[in-house]
């Protein structure tokens, strides 16, 4: 992860961005170098609205501006800090300053490409399985806040995995002019629909790689971490005839905001009238897609409420749950205490799978510690990921 998260004003000899989203990830990163007194600073200077720096953490910006920058204020701001320290503490979320690429396999190689459509271009990684499927899965992982490629695929393993199954994964890379903290737009209206934005260039990177390789139309995946996640969502949405299922890691539902104001409520408390509101859903399609949900109980950058309503979007009260609890490492998945619950349709098919992991804040449960935001513990998020996404195929067209 880099350094340099906000700008330096020379004036003030402070950091700031203006963007609360930017100010909180900077917040983040001074905790997990134990700099809390900076981090506090920081969050002050946001919550009162004189200027900070940080990311996609939520803020509860509205208290701290109707307080006087007094015993409430700091009140607020001792709240976030032991939340965004919390996680560190824990081992989880730690951060390397440049991760190096995860090195799979000798036989399976990471190259770096770049595609272009008419909505913009983005750089991506894509990982070759030395041996591939004959017709062969892709999965395509968006990574969250700060990071990139490199670091996605070390904290998610998923390289390694993709080698043994012979199956592609597409890594696109967020870049710094579409946001400072390299975060997917999801909240974004122009960046939640169909053929526009980043959901087109997500989707023209995907055919991209479908036309070079010998990849199966009918099992093409999408998956992210926090923005990545929303974005997953929003991009399934958006296509559900390119992706078969979609994957989600403490993430949120799909056009759940509509700017930045509705995105930092809905990471702190779920989204506001959920369900409700003239433009909540505007990118959902009719269609059931098949989804896997990976949250911590303990997150406290995105509200585990948040994977709630990615069910209740999915209809999951429509469907016959069964749920599984297993506790700690004793057990065949390993790791913190969990619940996971299994959706099915009328035929028997799960079409929806929902892991509540106790203990987690906001990490891939399972993941690396060469990688961010990961807590190697476990349960494997992404060993589920590819055991769930195994079981769908895009229906052919008729």
């Amino acid at each position: 992860m880099s350094d340099n998260f906000g700008k330096f004003d020379p004036k003030s000899g402070k950091r700031g961005s203006g963007d609360p989203l930017a100010d909180l990830a900077e917040a983040t990163r001074l905790t997990g170098l134990g700099r809390l007194e900076e981090a506090t600073a920081l969050i002050q200077r946001t919550l009162t609205g004189r200027g900070g720096s940080s990311s996609s953490t939520p803020t509860p910006q509205r208290h701290g501006a109707e307080a006087s920058p007094s015993l409430r204020v700091r009140e607020v701001v001792e709240t976030v800090v032991r939340g965004l320290a919390a996680p560190v503490l824990k081992g989880l979320g730690q951060r390397q300053p440049s991760p190096a690429p995860e090195r799979g396999p000798s036989s399976g190689s990471f190259v770096a490409r770049s595609h272009a459509v008419a909505a913009g271009s983005r750089d991506y990684k894509l990982f070759v399985p030395g041996t591939p499927q004959k017709s062969a899965p892709l999965v395509v992982m968006l990574h969250g806040c700060t990071q990139n490629p490199d670091d996605f695929a070390a904290g998610t393993g998923m390289n390694v995995l993709a080698e043994r199954l012979g199956i592609f994964v597409a890594y696109p890379a967020q870049n710094r002019s579409a946001h400072p903290q390299k975060c997917w737009n999801w909240y974004d209206p122009a960046d939640q629909s169909r053929e526009s934005g980043e959901p087109a260039i997500i989707a023209g990177i995907t055919r991209a790689v479908m036309a070079a390789y010998p990849i199966d139309p009918a099992r093409v995946y999408i998956a992210g971490m926090s923005a990545g996640g929303a974005a997953a969502l929003n991009i399934a949405h958006a296509y559900p005839d390119l992706y078969a299922a979609v994957g989600v890691h403490s993430g949120l539902a799909a056009g759940c905001a509509r700017d930045l104001g509705s995105a930092i409520m809905a990471m702190q408390v779920g989204a506001p009238g959920f369900g409700t509101g003239p433009n909540f859903g505007a990118t959902v399609t009719p269609k059931r897609i098949p989804t896997i949900v990976f949250h911590g109980t303990d997150d406290n950058t995105v509200s585990v409420r948040n994977a709630d309503q990615i069910l209740a979007q999915a209809e999951a009260s429509g469907l016959e749950a069964s749920a599984e609890r297993f506790e700690g490492a004793g057990d065949r998945f390993g790791g913190h205490p969990f619940i996971r619950t299994r959706y099915s349709d009328r035929t028997g098919r799960v079409v929806l799978e929902d892991w509540r992991i106790r203990g987690v804040g906001h990490a891939w449960s399972g993941g690396r510690p060469e990688g961010t935001y990961t807590d190697p513990a476990g349960p494997d998020a992404s060993r589920a990921m590819l055991d769930f996404f195994a079981e769908h195929r895009l229906a052919k067209p008729h």
